[in-house]
């Protein structure tokens, strides 16, 4: 016979048995028993100041980990809370699994406290959502809940336990365990064959690696595929990082021309979307798509191979049977990286720039220049973290983390929470516009509270600048409506919260308070003032 425990209980210790030693949440009486259970498995409990924040850090919590992190939510406008961070899991393909509390079973449909039909906000952003009616049935559910978020394609789950369900008490037969497979998919081996064939026959080939190259911990073979291949490489979301970025295969900049001109584009490991022209490649380029997902393929545009495959199999695969490309590559691997060099020269003048207010490119040369190499860098907000991502250098897998492409703003301080939390000797700077620091900055107190010792540099621009600037373009400066902030000296938060402040108007200012501030062992903020009219006449993204 095994031991009774409380509901509450049963979730810690299946959440434990996951290797989860952390979960997120804010303050909730309908789950007041998982708190306990969780105090009572050793399992920290991490309390935030917005659900939102809680399902934000805990995605983070699991991307640094290449696991699945989890966020317990209290009832009604609690796991309401949390649905932005878990639209943006389903959109970037991230696993997260919500624990939502609700109201005790005994009173559904009777106008409890906080009741809501929960489940039907879930169903449509979820892998799967299911409601538990009973203490026995806690574990065999929470492992269904990790099996689901963690299957390609990876995704979010939600997980209802109701009150009574948390203080009830049940047997455990057996101690929990996980309950899913970690085989690999390797491929439909004609595809295999057909992808094979079209890479060795390409004259001007182009490789784009996204985040599956991360969490399918394939960047060994991503790197041995493009020697063997002599195959240009774009790095995009977490596979940034992937191959060094002084590796001669690894291209940024050319990446517009390699769009244009390649004649095999191979897409590994992320989806055809904005990012990639929703696949409008020019009519005789061939394409080949990897992807874990089998309703990507197909997407925007029909492959000429395709391979449903996790993506270091998939390489591994491929490595050998691309060594003997049928063309000589040299001309066009040159011609990428003169494109390389003419961005740097178009924009040295930016990068290297004086003027005061600061431009964004020179803020990502300084923090280029000062970042230690295993830095996990966050990006959060619109026209700083584009200008610093072309200028700051990734040089480990999954040590760039963004939202990917829901475009969800404040995703810096409960990221930077989250990953602080599953990797405390990481040292972790969030690149933020001051627009989206103010969505989830109150996380700053958290992250003071918890003794986190984080860097957040905030682009000031004092507006929302990637929307105001093509809004000027289209109505004239009359026209800027619902876009300007105030320059705010947000490095005074430190003052209420604790922790390291800085502001910085010039540019020879920057290094120092960096370093300062990444010496100060606190968390810290540096408010480093931009030109608003700095990122003026460069592409807007959403259109």
């Amino acid at each position: 016979m095994g031991e009774r425990f409380q509901g509450g209980r049963l979730a810690a210790r299946a959440i434990k048995a996951e290797g989860v030693d952390a979960v997120f949440t804010l303050s909730g009486g309908h789950i007041m028993p998982i708190y306990e259970g969780c105090r009572l498995e050793g399992i920290r409990v991490v309390d935030v100041r917005h659900e939102q924040a809680a399902a934000h850090a805990a995605e983070a919590w699991g991307r640094i980990r290449r696991a699945c992190g989890v966020a317990v939510a209290t009832a009604g406008p609690g796991v309401a809370g949390t649905i932005t961070a878990v639209a943006n899991c389903a959109t970037a393909q991230t696993p997260l699994v919500v624990i939502g509390g609700a109201r005790p079973l005994v009173q559904a449909g009777r106008g409890a406290l906080q009741e809501l039909d929960q489940l039907s906000l879930f169903r449509p952003i979820t892998k799967w959502a299911e409601a538990c009616g009973s203490p026995d049935r806690i574990q065999d559910n929470m492992a269904t809940a990790f099996r689901h978020a963690l299957a390609p394609p990876r995704g979010p789950v939600y997980l209802e336990l109701p009150m009574d369900v948390l203080f009830d008490e049940a047997t455990e037969e057996a101690p929990p365990r996980p309950s899913r497979s970690d085989a690999r998919r390797f491929g439909d081996p004609s595809e295999l064959l057909k992808a094979a064939d079209l890479l060795s026959g390409a004259e001007r080939p182009a490789v784009i690696a996204g985040s599956g190259i991360w969490w399918d911990g394939a960047w060994n073979e991503l790197r041995l595929f493009a020697e063997c291949g002599r195959l240009p490489v774009f790095l995009q979301g977490s596979g940034r990082g992937a191959m060094p970025p002084g590796h001669e295969l690894v291209f940024a900049h050319a990446r517009g021309v390699a769009l244009a001109e390649a004649d095999v584009i191979c897409v590994i490991g992320t989806s055809l979307d904005f990012r990639l022209r929703f696949g409008r490649f020019p009519p005789g380029t061939k394409l080949v798509h990897i992807h874990a997902d089998p309703t990507e393929l197909g997407r925007n545009r029909t492959p000429d191979a395709s391979l449903v495959a996790d993506c270091g199999a998939a390489l591994g695969s491929l490595a050998d049977a691309v060594k003997t490309p049928r063309h000589d590559r040299t001309a066009w691997l040159a011609r990428l990286r003169e494109t390389e060099r003419s961005w740097w020269d178009e924009h040295r003048h930016e990068i290297e720039s004086d003027a005061e207010p600061i431009h964004h490119y020179r803020l990502g040369a300084e923090l280029d220049r000062v970042l230690d190499p295993g830095t996990v860098v966050i990006g959060d907000g619109g026209d700083v973290v584009a200008a610093v991502s072309r200028v700051l250098r990734v040089h480990s897998p999954g040590h760039w983390l963004d939202p990917g492409p829901f475009g969800c703003l404040g995703v810096g301080p409960p990221y930077a929470l989250g990953v602080k939390t599953a990797e405390p000797a990481k040292q972790v700077v969030v690149v933020a516009g001051d627009g989206a620091f103010g969505l989830n900055g109150f996380e700053f107190e958290t992250l003071t509270r918890f003794g986190l010792p984080v860097v957040f540099v905030i682009g000031n621009d004092a507006a929302w600048g990637e929307i105001r600037i093509p809004q000027v373009g289209i109505y004239g400066d009359e026209g800027q409506v619902a876009t300007r902030l105030a320059p705010s000296r947000y490095e005074k938060l430190t003052e209420a919260f604790g922790g390291h402040g800085e502001h910085v108007e010039r540019p020879e200012e920057i290094a120092p308070a960096l370093e300062r501030a990444l010496a100060s062992g606190e968390p810290a903020i540096v408010n480093v003032m931009l030109d608003p009219d700095g990122m003026a006449g460069h592409p807007y993204r959403g259109m």
